[in-house]
Parts: structure tokens; C-alpha cells; sequence
């Protein structure tokens, strides 16, 4: 297995001027699974549901406050600077904002030197990757490109000198934080067909972060769905939005915009109330304010486990409290 993750916490202290410590925002909280090589997942939710801190946590941004996760075998929840610093050549991030991620006063050419150098390839490997990757992303022809100011491109292009910056060391995990969210329209299906293009070819295992579901129906394998910092349900693809299990679930898919102006009644069913406080989460399920079909004495009073009603798919919900856990 590539990347196990079991029990992954990640709390930021937040404390008051006056009076010390204020609490904790619990923004990952009890997180476990696994990701193969080749392999693409998605985790879904809304925003502030703790999936930005679950990414920069894998890339070993963040320190976990509790819990483990392990690279090819070897544990990165506590590893050294040294153990870190070979990490971070296996795993390329690919940020939401493409302007903001690239420095404004490198050229292409400095921005895609930097890493090369940080990490001691030579000289003359370093432009003959470079070439390669501009190529890669389709950046060409590359004299065109290679003098060029990030503000000198369009968003795409942003996007894509992003997307080659992250595939520079030929890392084995790609990491894409809302790598469209902010691209027209138009663009958006060139850059995950680009994303799929470079997984497919290179064998690289994907954690895909989206708020938008019907954007990775035809790129994940797997969907992974993310609630108040934890992941209420896990399934190949087919089968969640086939079956959504979860009430959550259900009413993100509900929630889907339908072209059909006939069925423009029904396509916003949106649960009443407010996403669950990181740092106050209530007690039991964090769904359960919100549920339409919530058991009283147990979803508002304790904690579901993970069941697996069906092959491969699990979701914390007491719904299926006689399946196996």
C-alpha cells in the first residue's frame, strides 16, 4: 500500500489573549484510509468540513495531533527533517489558487528551477526535466513560455505551470487542493483530463479535494465523503452515487444542480441548519442536527462506528446499526 492513514487527528489550539487557551478546532478528527499506487480518491464536502487540513497534513505541512500515517511502509506522522525531506520528493501538491502559488517575480523558467535545485539535480538534468514537464503539460512551444512572468499567463496556464511544478521530482502521490475551483468553465475538463492524462501515464496515486461532486464522478475510483472532520462515508464511485448510504451523502448529491427545468422544484433539497462548530462539535453523530432521520437517544448521544452495509462501503451511521462494524 502507498499511503495508510489510521486515526489521524489534526487540532489547532486557538487561545485568547487575556485568558490562555481558548480550545481546540478539531479540523480532522479520526480519519483512516488507505490509498494504493495508480490510485485516484476524492474527498467530497462542503467547505470548512476539514478536507484543505486533511491534504496539508499527508503532505506533512501539519504535524497530526494524534494518530499515524505511513509512505510506502514508512511512518511520516513523526519523521525527522531528514525522513521529510526525501517525503516531499514522492508527493506534489497542486494548489486551488494558481496565481497565488506561483512566486509573481520568477520567470517559468526560475519557478520550475527552484525545487530542482533545493534537491541537487545537476545542471543539465535539471533543463532537460524542465523541457520534459513544460511538454508534459503542454506549455509548448516552450520558448514561448519559458521567459515568461506567472502574470503573463492565462489561468489555465497558471494552472498548468502548477501542475508541472508538482511533477518536477516524479513524485508517486499527487495532492490537488480544488485544482479547478477557480478556472472558467471551459477550462476545467482540460485540466482533470490533463491530471488523469499524467496519472495514467506515470502511474501516480491521486488525493483529489473537491466541494463538487459531479466533477469527479468520470476521474476518482474512489469517493471518500467528509463531515465535521471526519469521513462519513467511503465508496468506489458507482456504488456511492448509485446508493449514497449517508443522509449526508444524499443531500449532496440532492444538492446537484439539475439542467432539467422540469425538475427545478426538487434539485435544491438542501438540509436545514448549519454545519457542525470544529470547535465545539456536538455530541454523538455530527450530522445529527441536521438529519432528517435522526434516532433520538442515540445519533444525538453517541459516536457512530464505521459499518459496512454493503462490499466496500462504509459510513458512520446508526442506520445500519445490525450490520457488521
Amino acid at each position: 500500500m502507498l499511503l495508510s492513514v489510521r486515526n489521524l487527528h489534526t487540532w489547532y489550539e486557538l487561545r485568547q489573549r487575556m485568558f490562555g487557551r481558548a480550545g481546540y478546532v478539531r479540523a480532522v478528527d479520526g480519519v483512516t484510509f488507505d490509498l494504493a499506487e495508480g490510485e485516484a480518491i476524492a474527498v467530497v464536502g462542503e467547505s470548512g468540513c476539514g478536507k484543505s487540513s486533511l491534504a496539508k497534513t499527508i503532505l506533512g505541512l501539519y504535524r497530526p495531533t494524534q494518530g499515524e500515517f505511513f509512505f510506502q511502509g514508512q511512518p511520516m506522522h513523526a519523521a525527522d527533517r531528514r525522513t521529510l525531506r526525501w517525503y516531499r520528493r514522492q508527493v506534489g501538491f497542486v494548489q486551488q489558487d494558481p496565481y497565488g502559488a506561483l512566486p509573481p517575480f520568477m520567470t517559468v523558467h526560475r519557478i520550475l528551477e527552484e525545487p530542482l535545485i533545493i534537491h541537487g539535480i545537476r545542471k543539465p538534468q535539471r533543463q532537460e526535466r524542465i523541457h520534459e514537464v513544460l511538454e508534459e503539460v503542454r506549455l509548448v512551444p516552450i520558448e514561448d513560455f519559458i521567459g515568461k512572468f506567472p502574470h503573463m499567463l492565462s489561468g489555465g496556464q497558471q494552472q498548468r505551470l502548477v501542475i508541472a511544478r508538482a511533477m518536477l521530482l516524479r513524485p508517486k502521490l499527487i495532492v490537488a487542493d480544488e485544482p479547478v475551483s477557480m478556472l472558467d468553465a471551459s477550462v476545467r475538463v482540460e485540466i482533470l483530463d490533463l491530471l488523469r492524462t499524467l496519472q495514467t501515464a506515470h502511474r501516480l496515486a491521486v488525493l483529489y479535494i473537491t466541494h463538487d461532486l459531479s466533477a469527479v464522478r468520470h476521474y476518482a475510483e474512489r469517493i471518500f465523503v467528509m463531515y465535521g472532520g471526519r469521513l462519513v462515508e467511503k465508496a468506489m464511485v458507482a456504488d456511492l452515487l448509485g446508493n449514497p448510504l449517508h443522509p449526508y451523502t444524499r443531500a449532496l448529491l440532492q444538492a446537484i444542480p439539475d439542467a432539467d427545468a422540469a425538475n427545478s422544484e426538487t434539485y435544491r433539497q438542501i438540509p436545514a441548519g448549519e454545519p457542525p462548530s470544529l470547535l465545539n462539535p456536538p455530541p454523538g453523530c455530527r450530522f445529527h442536527p441536521r438529519c432528517p432521520l435522526v434516532i433520538a437517544g442515540l445519533c444525538d448521544t453517541q459516536e457512530p462506528p464505521e459499518f459496512e452495509p454493503e462490499p466496500l462501503h462504509h459510513t458512520l451511521c446508526w442506520l445500519y446499526r445490525d450490520e457488521k462494524p
